[in-house]
């Protein structure tokens, strides 16, 4: 099976997990499934199947390994997005930040969208990284500036038309796809990095 033919199969599962947002504040993602999307993308993958039957065998390793690697991607898609809200839940909070969950959340984002970035073959092409200067000093003020920005990333990436509208391609929606998914990864572990600074006690 050609690698864009499954990468298009499973941009389709994405469709299952459509983002609404609020009108105020930091908005949430809405993780429930549409019934009607559900029933369209089960419909899609028969045909798709049944398109591309040649042995039985073959088909069959084919469609074990699709059904998997689908069951994956919505896992790490959802789990994202679950992450996403409990950031923009943080930032509405009035109660002390809790750095340790704030860094486990960051490292399970970074797991997921990296494993999003082989599995959807997003990988942004490799570049010369400019060197980022650390901030003088990590507070909650800028770790919550942090999970903005992941946020935004996120919501970036989850609404981009080559997520919502899998069958379109576009140069410039793929190049963004990538460089937001990159970018999540980024932010995730400075997240993660930053939080576990400020768990650590001040000498």
């Amino acid at each position: 099976m050609k690698r864009t033919a499954l990468s298009v199969l499973l941009f389709s599962l994405l469709l299952l997990a459509t983002p609404a947002f609020s009108q105020s504040g930091p908005p949430l993602i809405d993780t429930s499934v549409n019934t009607e999307r559900a029933r369209q993308q089960e419909m899609s993958q028969r045909e798709y199947q049944l398109r591309n039957v040649t042995n039985q065998p073959a088909a069959n390793t084919d469609r074990r390994k699709i059904q998997a690697l689908m069951a994956q991607t919505q896992e790490d898609f959802e789990t994202i997005l679950n992450r996403h809200n409990e950031f923009a839940r943080v930032l509405t909070a009035t109660k002390a930040l809790d750095y340790h969950s704030i860094s486990e959340a960051a490292e399970e984002i970074r797991k997921r969208a990296t494993r999003l970035q082989t599995t959807l073959a997003l990988h942004e092409p490799a570049k010369e990284k400019n060197e980022t200067k650390e901030p003088e000093e990590i507070n909650d003020t800028q770790l919550k500036k942090e999970l903005t920005t992941v946020c935004k990333l996120i919501r970036s990436f989850v609404t981009n038309p080559m997520i919502e509208t899998p069958n379109t391609v576009n140069a410039d929606d793929l190049a963004r796809a990538r460089h937001d998914l990159e970018s999540v990864v980024q932010m995730s572990m400075q997240i993660k990095r930053d939080a576990n600074k400020l768990l650590k006690p001040s000498n």
